[in-house]
């Protein structure tokens, strides 16, 4: 578990190639109701040959924002039938791994998620997938670029004992990707050690949290 200070402070944005600016401004801005919120006209930028392009941003709430990149002239990249406007994958790709790349935004109760599956059903993109799974509840499509767009709220807040399984598990699975033969049946062994290792001394910095507080 890394004790290093944490100062950064979310999502400044997150940024993706479109080859349909105008079919992305109508999803996100007309659609979802994420508002245009800064853009960038970058003429003779780059090195030699480096067309122009534009950078568009929408805000997506709590200071974060979502950018796409346009560059004029470029044309689409061949590659497989499955993907998105970034990456083409060939058939034999299983679609599992295509979906894990994705974006998830967050929302904050059910009846605003409810209304943004309104809009997309209403829209070009309507949701595929609608799923309870943990913690949280998401509603997925696939936005004009092919990327996949998740929106999301969560059932209940996640415990501290919840925070600690996290840890324990992905210290697990470093551990057993670092071997010959990683396999879940693996990863839980490893994480069974941690749990004896560390349970005890955690519950104790608990108990101290809660003397501290209670005084």
């Amino acid at each position: 578990m890394s004790e290093q200070k944490h100062t950064v402070k979310g999502v400044d944005h997150v940024a993706y190639p479109t080859f349909d600016p105008a079919a992305t401004v109508t999803f996100y801005r007309d659609v979802l109701g994420f508002p245009v919120v800064h853009s960038i006209c970058a003429a003779g930028w780059g090195p030699e040959k480096h067309p122009d392009f534009i950078h568009f941003f929408f805000d997506i709430g709590n200071d974060d924002r979502l950018a796409f990149f346009y560059y004029f002239g470029l044309e689409p990249f061949d590659g497989g039938p499955q993907g998105d406007s970034y990456s083409r994958f060939t058939e034999d790709v299983p679609i599992f791994f295509i979906r894990s790349r994705h974006l998830a935004i967050h929302v904050d109760s059910e009846d605003d998620l409810m209304e943004y599956r309104r809009r997309l059903d209403g829209s070009e993109w309507p949701v595929e997938m609608q799923i309870q799974h943990e913690t949280i509840e998401s509603i997925y499509t696939h936005d004009p670029n092919g990327y996949m767009i998740e929106i999301t709220r969560a059932l209940r807040p996640v415990t501290p004992q919840e925070d600690l399984d996290a840890n324990i598990t992905i210290d697990a699975l470093v551990d057993v990707v670092s071997g010959p033969e990683p396999s879940m049946a693996a990863l839980l062994t490893r994480k069974a050690e941690l749990i004896v290792e560390r349970a005890e001394a955690w519950q104790q910095k608990q108990d101290e949290k809660e003397m501290v507080s209670n005084r």
